[in-house]
């Protein structure tokens, strides 16, 4: 029977982008998937460990060339989850790219606040929406001046009578 290492070898082929495309197993998102003693691991994990060592607890690899079939252990490097997701072209990397909000104000110490779900936002639109009334919160009902009266004799409102006995 022939060795994993083998087995593993033989489905890399090198690319023109200078990646090592990996042939075998591709899950959905993307990762190869390679089997090794009956157990699935990700094919770019297991060739960064045979050339390069283990990867450090907390860590993740980060494919530098944006090739998620990339086995190249040069186009791989072990980073915290935040600095591989802050990285890539994601929602939550294009966000903290952004530098203005989207009417144009500054994302700075003094325009921005973090909302309790991490989220920024701009203190100048807040201060506008909170000035115009656009920032109410649930249901809001006309005031009492503006609301039309009910005809006196509308029976779409009234109680239905009860027979007596």
């Amino acid at each position: 029977m022939r060795d994993w290492t083998d087995r593993f070898l033989d489905k890399i082929s090198e690319s023109e982008s200078g990646c090592w495309e990996w042939t075998g197993h591709v899950k959905p998102n993307g990762y190869g998937q390679v089997r090794i003693n009956r157990q699935p691991l990700h094919a770019h994990r297991v060739a960064y460990e045979a050339m390069r060592g283990p990867i450090p607890p907390g860590l993740v690899i980060d494919h530098l060339c944006r090739n998620r079939r990339c086995v190249r252990p040069e186009h791989l490097e072990p980073v915290s989850h935040r600095t591989n997701i802050l990285r890539g072209e994601g929602p939550a990397a294009r966000h903290a790219r952004q530098t203005h909000c989207l009417r144009g104000h500054p994302f700075n110490a003094a325009n921005t606040y973090v909302s309790p779900h991490g989220a920024r936002n701009c203190r100048a639109c807040r201060t506008e929406r909170k000035r115009t009334g656009h920032d109410r919160q649930g249901v809001t009902r006309a005031p009492a001046c503006q609301r039309r009266p009910m005809a006196a004799n509308s029976t779409h409102h009234a109680l239905p009578r009860v027979a007596s006995r």
